[in-house]
């Protein structure tokens, strides 16, 4: 060697006669390891933007396909499918294959599957597939959508490796299968980990995008919301997910499924019925074990992987003093229960790494399916010009037909008759070739009108055709109806939840104002269901189920509340927590709902007992002109402005301090002074007094006496709150047993009342700006009186349970401790004085009682209304059928 840049010499003729060339080492490894890195960058690691797919599954589909191994064919064993890729395509490991394949058949990897797989193949808790030749496959209908139109020039096609056959460099998929199914893979030097969406929200934001092609990121995020991962789970936070749709780098943080169950015994029990994205279900469990051993998590005294075929379920057993969501959240921290992943879209695009947002994933995906498009259809056109070429041979053979075969029988041989075809009728020699191959029977008649409605139909197709090819337009509306065709075929609702996190903008903007009804369970079981869901039904009738509860629970709070509204909770020892409308998980009508420890952390001997809906709770306005008065079951009262409410806490704040044998009963809003606070006992007796009455103290006082309770067993049944302007207004009240009836709060008084007043008369300045007096139906007292008869309690009424404002126009909705929930016109219960029984509301079964009233406000469009039978006089037995299977 000499010093000529460290360059080997050659020594001898001979070296060179062997051509021995000498290079540079470093610029030789240099380029061979930059050649071996674009090999595996673009044949082995990244997918293709176009189809979404990496050679090895492309190769296995193609194989699948040429081997006619479809959707309605049998199923083909494995082992035959990988020799085809491997002996055709694919000049890599077997193992390769079988497990690329294998991957596209796993529900629990794949967001939509490819391959209908039968056999062992494998499992969510990391179990392998059996071998491949025990196991068998086919392609699905999905897979089969990426072949569409592959016999039609629609693409490329090169050599395989051994030059033998052809294999397509991408498939003509109508399926946008990169965002959908996503894609991981580590290549030389860089790598990709893209993540999977939903295909019917992917499907949506091709239209936008196809009909706006200047929308932006954050508008195509209003369709494409997040990932969408196969195995569910929660999705916590969207900041992350924001960033890697605008830049194509970003970061999901996901979350598994939880609910608290209570046993037979009243111990609490977490059951994990979601795990995150890749995570091992025995690996999960066996994790909780080890940070249970190793004290990290302390509370936890049993887990169980009974999870199974039909779906996930890990069982962890809690102690009884342990609160829920506190070890839910710790098993967030230290396990995999919460796990993220890192959002990386790098694809090949025209054969080149490339790092895409959102808007670039989709505008590639569309730009290859316009070029589709134009391909088929060019190839449509081609053929539809040949078939017709031919056929207008076939017309002028037709045209002298007679001539035509005079000369073809006067002709030596096939040749010649060719020759005098197109010299003498001025045929092309495909059309030549074509009349002398015309089978005998296309002559008939029949075979003749056939052949020029063929042409007739061929003609359409070609103006049709060529029409497409002149018109972009036409073009984008062929790819939205397909796009449209593929959504309805294998589109599906969301399986991840999205959760946003407090410091997020808020998921408002994507809810829909709307009126629901929400029902608290005795168990502690909640739920949304539209308002709409509930018909309206004549007074006396049976009622529809409100919601399924188990033995020994029933429903216990019910009430109506828009989606935007927050919901602040508050619990028989006087704490209160705040949840959105919306947060509060959605289900039919017969649905149980959610477990409330879920979601707010309430301690596990403590309970629900109110709830009330705040319209605006950062309005600052809104806000300083409230406060919120909190009644207990012992007669104590007490108010609090709202102010001191309106920083929500996830742990809840302290609202009153409870006494011993004492319990928070109901809790309302009052606009500062200007309402009257009235009372009622079980006894059938109110107090009704002016707010000011009672002063305004801090969250943790006690609160003063609001009415006098008649005995030890009487208590407090309800408390409202009635604005002093408000005349419409009407009490009602509900007894046990079903009874009810309205009284108007305040009524024109009449001059001998005038006379009689004895500061029961209000003045009220009505809409015209006229001062009128109006009597009160129940008398103005010092709080902490004994109040007045407003009900006449019998053992055919029961003991008094319910009491609210109502108008005329609202709809009353009662439930019963068995589930039983019936809605009515409020107009249909018959006003009575306050000493009356009321009338009958609602037919109640044997050892049923109602436990739940609420008002709905009015609605723009009246509800639907049932049969007569439900009326008045009709007995409980005549309900229709319609409501008995309800």
């Amino acid at each position: 060697m000499d010093n000529n840049n460290g360059a080997l010499q050659p020594q001898d003729p001979q070296e060179e006669n062997n051509k021995i060339i000498p290079v540079n080492i470093e610029e030789q490894m240099k380029t061979a390891y930059i050649d071996y890195s674009m090999s595996v960058i673009v044949g082995r690691a990244l997918p293709d933007v176009r189809d979404g797919l990496k050679p090895v599954h492309r190769r296995v589909l193609f194989a699948m396909h040429e081997l006619g191994n479809t959707f309605n064919k049998p199923y083909k064993k494995c082992a035959r499918i990988v020799g085809e890729v491997l002996g055709k395509y694919h000049p890599h490991g077997d193992t390769a294959v079988y497990d690329a394949m294998v991957r596209m058949a796993q529900p629990w990897s794949m967001r939509y599957m490819l391959v209908d797989g039968q056999g062992n193949y494998g499992s969510q808790d990391g179990d392998n597939p059996a071998a491949m030749r025990y196991t068998e496959a086919r392609m699905l209908r999905l897979g089969e959508a990426m072949m569409e139109d592959i016999d039609k020039e629609t693409v490329d096609f090169t050599l395989n490796f051994d030059d033998s056959l052809q294999e397509p460099t991408v498939l003509p998929t109508r399926i946008p299968q990169l965002l959908v199914n996503g894609s991981s893979g580590i290549a030389v030097g860089m790598a990709t980990n893209m993540m999977p969406h939903n295909l019917t929200e992917v499907i949506d934001g091709c239209l936008a995008y196809i009909d706006n092609k200047e929308i932006t990121i954050d508008e195509l995020m209003k369709y494409v919301k997040a990932p969408d991962f196969p195995t569910g789970g929660i999705i916590y936070g969207m900041e992350g997910i924001k960033a890697g749709m605008h830049t194509g780098r970003g970061r999901v943080v996901l979350r598994g499924r939880v609910t608290v169950e209570t046993t037979k015994t009243g111990k609490e029990q977490i059951i994990i019925t979601e795990v995150p994205y890749q995570v091992s279900r025995d690996a999960l469990a066996e994790k909780i074990g080890i940070l249970v051993n190793n004290k990290v998590i302390e509370g936890i005294t049993h887990v169980a992987n009974e999870s199974n075929k039909e779906g996930t379920r890990i069982v962890v057993e809690i102690r009884r003093d342990a609160v829920a969501q506190v070890i839910i959240n710790q098993l967030y921290k230290y396990s995999e229960l919460q796990t993220s992943y890192g959002i990386n879209n790098v694809a090949l695009v025209n054969g080149r790494p490339r790092t895409l947002n959102l808007k670039d994933l989709i505008s590639e995906f569309i730009s290859f399916r316009h070029e589709v498009v134009v391909r088929r259809t060019q190839f449509e056109l081609k053929e539809a010009r040949k078939r017709a070429h031919i056929l207008e041979g076939y017309l002028i053979a037709l045209d002298h037909l007679d001539e035509v075969i005079a000369l073809i029988r006067s002709s030596a041989n096939p040749e010649i008759a060719k020759e005098g075809l197109i010299t003498q009728f001025g045929m092309s020699e495909i059309q030549a070739k074509a009349v002398l191959e015309l089978r005998l029977q296309r002559l008939t008649g029949m075979e003749r009108d056939k052949i020029r409605e063929e042409h007739a139909e061929l003609m359409k197709l070609i103006a049709h055709l060529e029409a497409i090819l002149g018109d972009e337009g036409m073009r984008y509306q062929i790819i939205k109806d397909e796009l449209t065709d593929v959504q309805k075929k294998f589109g599906d609702t969301r399986k991840s939840e999205i959760h946003y996190m407090a410091d997020e903008m808020r998921i408002e903007d994507l809810i829909e104002k709307e009126d629901v009804v929400i029902t608290v369970s005795h168990l502690g079981y909640i739920k949304r269901t539209s308002a709409a869901d509930f018909r309206s039904q004549k007074r006396g009738g049976r009622g529809a189920m409100g919601g399924r509860t188990r033995e020994e629970d029933f429903i216990e709070h019910l009430f109506i509340a828009s989606t935007h509204h927050t919901l602040m909770f508050f619990t028989e020892k006087g704490r209160c927590f705040w949840l959105k409308v919306y947060e509060i998980p959605e289900a039919d009508r017969n649905g149980k709902g959610r477990a409330i420890q879920n979601m707010i952390q309430i301690p596990p001997d403590d309970k629900i007992r109110t709830v009330i809906d705040v319209p605006k709770l950062d309005d600052e306005d809104f806000v300083n002109k409230h406060s919120v008065v909190l009644c207990t079951k012992k007669g104590i009262i007490k108010k609090t402005r709202l102010e001191d409410f309106s920083r929500p806490r996830s742990t809840g704040v302290n609202a009153i301090t409870i006494e011993e044998g004492d319990r928070l009963l109901d809790v309302s809003l009052s606009l500062n002074d200007e309402s009257y606070i009235m009372m009622a006992v079980k006894s059938g007796r109110a107090v009704c007094f002016n707010e000011n009455k009672v002063r305004p103290t801090g969250r943790g006082a006690i609160g003063v006496f609001g009415i006098e309770l008649e005995n030890d067993e009487d208590e407090v049944i309800g408390m409202i709150c009635l604005p002093k302007t408000d005349i419409r207004k009407q009490i009602l009240v509900v007894s046990e047993n079903g009874l009810g009836k309205r009284t108007p709060f305040l009524e024109p008084a009449t001059e001998a009342e005038i006379k009689e007043d004895a500061g029961n008369l209000v003045n009220i300045t009505d809409a015209d700006g006229t001062e009128k007096p109006y009597m009160l139906s129940y008398r103005i007292t010092n709080r902490g009186g004994k109040g007045v008869k407003t009900m006449n309690i019998t053992e055919k009424t029961g003991a008094l349970v319910g009491l609210l404002t109502v108008e005329e126009n609202d709809d009353l909705m009662i439930t019963c401790e068995s589930g039983v929930t019936i809605r009515m016109k409020v107009r249909s219960i018959r006003e009575a004085g306050r000493a009356t029984q009321g009338v009958k509301l609602i037919n109640i079964d044997s050892g049923d009682k109602i436990a739940a009233i609420a008002a709905i406000k009015e609605q723009e469009e009246e509800t639907e209304q049932l049969g007569e039978e439900g009326g008045t006089d009709a007995p409980a037995d005549t309900a229709t059928a319609t409501d008995a299977a309800e």
